[in-house]
């Protein structure tokens, strides 16, 4: 049996600007993703990265190919199967926090949780194990802006994790820190993904962060290399 939770075979994607113009952004892209492996995904801006983690956590449809998540191909089918699958199964953290303000640090953890149907107190359990995973359980009633950059990352990350996903998507997750607190931020997501067995796909333009992962893919005129 295979230990991929995510799989894309000969994915494309295509947009069209203009009506002569069209642009190939991915031509062909095979990645598989392994259980309890975190991959760094490498690729300068505009190559392409920010589409295919669309595409590998269901929120773009590829023009072909396939994409199979916990071993469920979704080639074909509805958005509510989609989002289904993608609320379930996968997590995502962007360069920006996106936390909400007017709720705590715990509160935003446990928001998610409810909206996928778990009890209020399994919910504040699960963010109170998350917060201290990561070191913040003295911050978990702080509200966003009282929070530093780093540790407004921090609660994103588990926010990401709160309902279990297998995989992780994370782009650029540390792209607007110092370098100082990017790292810190870093260790803490590597220290997340340990402690939980997830699997994560994290794009990144620091080469440092990538060598720290257990493999690394680059992202060349639309395919995927290894590096």
């Amino acid at each position: 049996m295979s230990d991929a939770v995510l799989e894309l075979k000969a994915v494309t994607k295509s947009y069209n600007q203009g009506a002569a113009n069209q642009i190939d952004v991915l031509r062909g892209v095979d990645l598989t993703l392994n259980a309890g492996e975190m991959v760094a995904l490498v690729a300068p801006s505009g190559a392409g990265k920010s589409t295919l983690l669309h595409i590998a956590g269901l929120l773009d449809v590829p023009d072909s190919g396939s994409v199979t998540v916990a071993g469920q191909d979704i080639s074909g089918k509805g958005d509510s199967m989609r989002t289904s699958l993608r609320r379930q199964e996968l997590g995502f953290v962007y360069q920006f926090h996106h936390l909400l303000p007017e709720f705590t640090a715990l509160e935003n953890i446990i928001l998610p949780q409810l909206a996928n149907g778990i009890a209020q107190r399994a919910a504040e359990a699960r963010a109170e194990e998350l917060l201290a995973l990561v070191g913040l359980s003295a911050r978990a009633q702080h509200r966003p802006a009282a929070l530093s950059g780093g540790e407004q990352q921090r609660v994103a990350f588990c926010r990401a994790l709160a309902n279990r996903p297998r995989v992780l998507l994370a782009d650029e997750p540390t792209g607007n820190l110092d370098p100082g607190t990017s790292d810190q931020v870093f260790a803490a997501l590597m220290d997340l993904v340990a402690g939980t067995g997830l699997s994560a796909l994290v794009a990144t333009h620091n080469p440092e962060l990538a060598a720290r992962m257990d493999r690394r893919v680059k992202l060349e005129q639309g395919r995927l290399v290894d590096l």
